[in-house]
């Protein structure tokens, strides 16, 4: 056997010193925390841009609304406001304003129909007049009643055009019933009594007779 044909004699690498060395995996980083806080932000800033604009908009559309709501109260200009111990033909039912009686109504809630030249004279101090049909339910009366301002009279009347008519002086809306929700609107708009020609003045002091036949400490005023 030559030479040539003799194996090379194996080589312990370990003892050798000559071991490759061990493969390191290099460890990065997650990137998963730095896009989680990236997205939170833009959600924030995101929302902080929107909220705005959405506020704005639900305002508006509750603005909208409203109006939609108010669009079919009637007005007229009203300047009569003669007393007289006569009865008045109104032109209005019942009637939003015009010559009146020299005595007014004591605030509060009537189970019977009232002069409504007597209610005329609550109207031009800013009473709010809810009339209603006299067929109404209790629970529908104890309704009406709960949203009736301090200054404000309520009494059934015969032949409304509607279940339930809120008046002001020169300003009117026919409700569906106690529950319709114009109710509430009507009075935010006008329960302050802004359109009536003794604005402030209250229903108190008047006659607490439906018919006016007591004179108390409105007559004359």
């Amino acid at each position: 056997m030559s030479d040539a044909d003799t194996p090379a004699p194996e080589v312990d690498l370990h003892e050798e010193g000559l071991a490759p060395a061990p493969v390191v995996e290099e460890v990065r980083p997650s990137r998963l925390p730095l896009v989680l806080a990236t997205v939170s932000a833009l959600v924030v800033l995101g929302a902080a841009l929107v909220a705005p604009l959405v506020d704005r908009a639900i305002r508006g559309e509750e603005e909208a609304q409203r109006a939609l709501d108010l669009t079919l109260v009637e007005t007229w200009d009203i300047t009569d406001r003669a007393h007289t111990m006569d009865d008045v033909d109104y032109p209005q039912d019942p009637p939003a304003g015009g010559a009146h009686a020299p005595v007014w109504l004591a605030c509060g809630v009537y189970d019977e129909p009232v002069r409504e030249e007597n209610a005329v004279h609550d109207l031009e101090h800013g009473t709010i007049w809810i009339t209603h049909d006299p067929d109404l339910p209790a629970a529908d009366l104890e309704t009406l009643a709960g949203q009736l301002p301090d200054n404000g009279i309520m009494s059934p009347r015969d032949g409304l055009p509607s279940p339930v008519v809120v008046t002001v002086w020169g300003a009117q809306l026919r409700l569906d019933g106690a529950d319709d929700r114009r109710l509430g609107l009507f009075l935010e708009e006008y329960g302050d009594g802004h359109t009536a020609p003794e604005f402030g003045v209250s229903c108190r002091g008047g006659t607490p007779d439906p018919q006016g036949a007591l004179l108390g400490e409105g007559a004359n005023a």
